[in-house]
């Protein structure tokens, strides 16, 4: 997935623009943009925050005043293919100038989040984003396509293993959808739709908690430092494994330490007060009158 950052631009004069790529905008907040298919006929769209714009595509259109910071996505073949379950070719989306759609506009505003932290997720997160708006594209702007199957059953054993192997052993890597899909012979939406019903949660999603439970048997060693745990789970910086981290456990990895230190300290501690109890009375026992 393409992502590009536009911030208002005050140059009035009318440029001619062709993509080629299927691209759609969203606005980051208020303002407006002069598009027409002729140099001398541009329309003046007013948009407000979360509003999109589906780009023409292959055809050339004028743009003249854009008095409005957005973001630009562009949505690869692939990705739309396997959404509508088309073996080959394009599908033609419908552009629009303006309009409005809440799927579409809280996956922009999760890209837009990633791009602003410096996209520390990686690309599976993208991939997987790209997908859930490919499918939403299709669903609601194709001129042409056949419904998105929707399959009831699920990856088998063989194949979730695979998929498990390959992800234990990959963890500190770049993993794509597309590479998990082809490891285990589907395609990348089709493999996403059965992980999800085979799984209950996304690839992305168990990859993230594979990464987080390796954190933590790491984390229980006392010397390990933080930014090598990290490192060593993927995290491409300290400070987005300790978010992460705190998010989904509730703590900080350094606080996750400290408790899983403290109660093993006292459990040991028990222990030995066990002992020592045990040892006393064995001791007492043998000082009794034996008749």
């Amino acid at each position: 997935m393409r992502v590009e950052l536009f911030p208002p631009d005050s140059d009035t004069e009318p440029r001619h623009w062709v993509r080629h790529d299927q691209a759609f905008a969203m606005m980051l907040g208020p303002g407006s943009i002069e598009w027409g298919s002729k140099r001398s006929a541009l329309e003046k769209f007013d948009y407000k925050a979360c509003d999109l714009a589906l780009c023409h595509r292959h055809e050339g259109e004028w743009v003249g005043l854009m008095n409005v910071p957005h973001l630009q996505l562009g949505i690869s073949d692939a990705a739309l293919m396997a959404a509508s379950d088309e073996p080959n070719g394009e599908v033609e989306l419908r552009p629009h100038r303006k309009f409005a759609d809440s799927r579409l506009g809280a996956l922009a505003t999760a890209v837009h989040a990633e791009m602003v932290a410096g996209f520390p997720s990686g690309r599976l997160f993208l991939d997987s984003i790209e997908q859930a708006m490919a499918v939403a594209l299709v669903s609601g702007q194709a001129v042409r396509h056949r419904p998105v199957r929707i399959s009831r059953g699920g990856l088998g054993p063989a194949r979730l293993r695979r998929i498990t192997d390959l992800v234990h052993a990959r963890l500190e890597d770049e993993l794509g959808l597309d590479e998990l899909a082809q490891s285990v012979g589907l395609s990348t939406a089709h493999f996403a739709r059965m992980f999800r019903k085979s799984t209950g949660e996304t690839p992305h999603q168990f990859v993230l908690r594979q990464r987080l439970e390796r954190a933590k048997a790491m984390l229980r060693a006392p010397d390990a430092r933080v930014l090598d745990v990290a490192v060593a789970c993927g995290f491409k910086t300290q400070q987005h494994f300790a978010q992460v981290f705190r998010d989904v456990c509730g703590f900080s990895p350094t606080g996750y330490r400290q408790d899983f230190l403290g109660y093993e300290a006292t459990c040991e501690s028990e222990a030995c007060s066990e002992g020592t109890s045990q040892l006393v009375n064995r001791g007492s026992q043998s000082e009794l009158p034996t008749g």
